[in-house]
This record gives structure tokens, sequence and C-alpha cells, in this order.
């Protein structure tokens, strides 16, 4: 899929390598998009991987003396989601972010490349346009700033350059006057691409609206703000009147499509629906209902070990030297795939699954550096220097609590799915010993079972708690 993989020690490193293969190379940080494609044959000519998560510092979220929110390029969904920061000064953020795939792929996948991506259907994109989000662009050449609503050209076309990358994310923090929300409309309850999303921020004097941002998302060709609906909310109280005639013109703001998740009829009808929800919820103060005081992390938390230095990946000139259940591997080969079937293919480590290969149903879960991941969206020379836990690790001397207890409560059918479903309750029980039923299956929403058997699981997963 690629001939050349650096894992890069420093952002000049990361920069200079952009430099020298130009189009040819793109910057891996999460890469559950840029796997699929290259996979899918969809990247022709592109031939090296940049890998940056190993940079130190590069993950930080931060409030300047001016009243802005910095985020750095390695800020993950599972970070955003989590921060107190970004929950209180960019709540509709923190939303979207809990809202984007399962724990493993919010482990993985960064706003970032979420941005760089430049899906209309993306879902950080659209609270961070309403946010007027600023983007810092950097090359070898030096740096640039470019507002976010001037970043997208098209369906996935950006200014980026192609020696440019994007170094940080900033936004006014949200004042005690203004209040906002994100809302997602899918076919699923998580991993789900939007069939629409929106995200509404609205500054109040008193009970009045003095400004408005209402931003639209898989409704047109790139991230559009409803801008009619915006004017004629500003010097209006938020009644039902007014809510119902600006929902009626973020509609007609729409330009949607037919496709395979929903007609562009029902996408404009639940774009008028879904304003009107979100308005109604901000009157009423409720925009934080149903989201979780702490979002379930499987280890989204850690860091991974810095590098100290570069390590340029090609063949049997540079093999993958990695720690997988506490023992030293060198591999020689697979370089070029993933690192589900480095682990199956190179190492011999058959317990990890592959069911769809397309980061959907966590069979293949696995730990890299602390981190619950789904190990088919991750190139196998990210393993290099890396810690890895695989279901054969997860048990010493006598079975994980958590295995025990998926063997007395039948929580075992076919079997497929079971590794990946005991690597994430065993880390959701590291990190939160005793969760609530609500956690369990929050944890659980990236694995799935073709045997429809849930219950026993998640009564299994209860079990090892109280074990534990």
């Amino acid at each position: 899929m690629w001939q050349t993989y650096i894992n890069a020690a420093s952002l000049e490193d990361a920069l200079a390598a952009l430099a020298e293969h130009g189009e040819q190379a793109r910057i891996v940080a999460g890469g559950t998009d840029l796997v699929l494609e290259l996979e899918r044959g969809q990247r022709a000519g592109l031939h090296t991987l940049i890998d940056i998560t190993r940079i130190p510092g590069l993950d930080a979220i931060t409030l300047d003396e001016k009243g802005w929110i910095h985020l750095g390029p390695l800020v993950t969904h599972t970070q955003a989601a989590a921060s107190p920061l970004i929950q209180h000064h960019g709540y509709p953020l923190a939303r979207a972010c809990w809202e984007v795939g399962a724990p493993q792929i919010r482990n993985r996948g960064t706003i970032a490349g979420n941005l760089a991506t430049a899906s209309p259907a993306n879902d950080t994109i659209t609270p961070l346009m309403a946010l007027d989000a600023v983007l810092t662009l950097r090359s070898t050449r030096g740096s640039r700033q470019v507002a976010l609503r001037d970043f997208y050209q098209g369906v996935r076309r950006t200014v980026l350059a192609p020696d440019e990358m994007i170094t940080d994310i900033a936004f006014p923090a949200m004042q005690a006057d203004q209040h906002g929300t994100f809302i997602k409309h899918a076919l699923r309850r998580a991993q789900a691409i939007s069939v629409i999303n929106l995200a509404i921020v609205l500054q109040m004097e008193g009970e009045t609206v003095s400004s408005a941002a209402i931003t639209l998302g898989a409704v047109a060709p790139t991230i559009i703000h409803a801008t009619e609906a915006e004017d004629y909310l500003v010097g209006r109280r938020l009644d039902a009147a007014s809510i119902e005639t600006a929902a009626e013109r973020a509609a007609a703001a729409a330009r949607p499509i037919d496709d395979v998740r929903g007609s562009a009829a029902y996408r404009r009808q639940m774009v008028r629906v879904l304003v009107k929800r979100g308005l109604q919820t901000l009157r009423e103060g409720q925009e934080k209902e149903g989201f979780p005081r702490s979002p379930v992390r499987l280890g989204g938390h850690t860091s991974p070990p810095a590098l100290t230095e570069s390590a340029r990946l090609e063949g049997e000139h540079q093999p993958i030297v990695t720690r997988i259940n506490g023992k030293e591997y060198t591999f020689h080969s697979g370089h070029g795939k993933t690192l589900l079937r480095l682990l199956r293919e190179e190492a011999g480590l058959m317990g990890t699954k592959e069911g769809c290969a397309e980061g959907e149903c966590g069979a293949c879960t696995v730990y890299l550096d602390g981190k619950a991941v789904m190990s088919c969206l991750v190139p196998a020379p990210r393993a290099h220097g890396a810690e890895i836990v695989t279901i054969e690790g997860l048990a010493a001397d006598q079975p994980h609590p958590v295995q025990q207890a998926f063997v007395e409560e039948g929580a075992v059918q076919c079997g497929y799915c079971t590794p990946g479903f005991v690597m994430s309750a065993a880390k959701l029980l590291e990190e939160t010993p005793q969760p609530n039923r609500t956690q369990i299956e929050e944890a659980l929403t990236g694995n799935l079972c073709r045997c429809t058997g849930y219950y026993k699981i998640i009564q299994a997963v209860e079990k090892a708690s109280k074990q534990a």
C-alpha cells in the first residue's frame, strides 16, 4: 500500500519529509480514513506516509491569554470529548467528538485529520465552523493562518498545499452569554456517518439573541452557514414562532443530494426538525442532556512514548522492532500491511480477528501504547518502538475476570467477536472499575456481535466488575 513509512521524532523532521516527497506523501495521525482509501486503491501515486503520532507536545489543549482555545494536530476525538476546557468553552465540539465512531476510532482519529479529510459529512468541521475556528498551516517555507470557512474548496478539496500540515486549530472560547449544541442524525447510534449534522452557537442579551451561527453538514459540497436563519434570529426571543421560522429558513439553505443514507427531501426535512429541536434545547438549557460527564476513553488519555530519532522504514532495510505482550519481536517483512495482518501473519497471534477490515466490527481490537484501537486501521510500521497487547497477553496464569465472566454467563456464542469484546471490556474496567450499565454499553459500541448476544455480554461485564 505504501513504499516508505517514516515515524517522525520531531515536527521539523515531518515537515522536511513533506517537502521532500510532496504530493507522494501524506501525514498520518489517526489514519482511520487514509488506510481504508489506500487499501481500496483510491490514493494512486501515494508512496510515503509520515507518522507524527510520537512527536511530543502536539496533543495539547490550551487556553491562551487572549481567550482562544488551541488544539494541537494530535488532539484526538477522545481527548476533546473528555476535556473539561472543551466541554465548558466549546461544548458543540466536545459533543461532536463524542458522536464520532466508537471509542477505538476516537482514540486514533484526530480533529486535524477530520478537518483535512474534508468530507461534508465529517462531524467536527460543523461545530468548529460555528465557533469561527482558524487553522495554522505550516511547511518548511513558513506558516500561515486560514479561517476554517476559507479552508474548503469542495468535496475533499482544501487550500492545503502538498508540503503543508495543520499545526494548530484555534477558536475563541465560548463565554457565559454564549450557548451552543451539536446534533448528529445517522442511521445508527454509533459507528455511522452523518445523514446530516448541525451546530448552533447563540449569544444572548437576556432572552434576546444578539448573534447566531447555524452550520449544516452533509447537505452541501462543504459545511455551510444557514445565513438567512442566523440573520433572522438576531434581535428576537426564542419563542415558538421564531424557532419555527428559523428552522424553515435553515432547511431552505440546504442543498442536499440523494444517496444511500437518505434522499435530498428527507435531509432537507430533517434539517428543519433538528434545527428546531436544537433551538428548543438551548432555550430550555438542556443542550447537555445525554452527554456523559466522563466519556468512556478505553485508554484514550495516554500518550505514546516519544522517539529519540526518526525512523524510516522500508522493508528489510529497516526492520520493525516492537514489543507484543511483553515480548520483543523483530519483523523483516509486513511493512506494507496493517497492524492486524502483521499480528496474525508475521507474529502468528491469531486471537485478533479480521471481521470487516474497515473499523466497523471491533473484532481486531488491541491495545497500542495503552489505547484500545482497531488494528485493521493502523499501519504495521506504527508498531515500531511501540507496546502492544493482544488477547493472548491479557491473561497471565489464570483467565482475566472478563474472560471468566464471559464463560460463566454464556456470553460466548460463535466466539468470533469475543476477543474484541473482552479487550474493550477489560480496558473499561481498568479505568472505571465499577462502571454503570450506560458506561458498559458505551464502551462496547465499537464491537459488533453478529449473533445478537449483547444481553449476556453486558451481564458478563457487570459480573466481572463485581468480581474485580
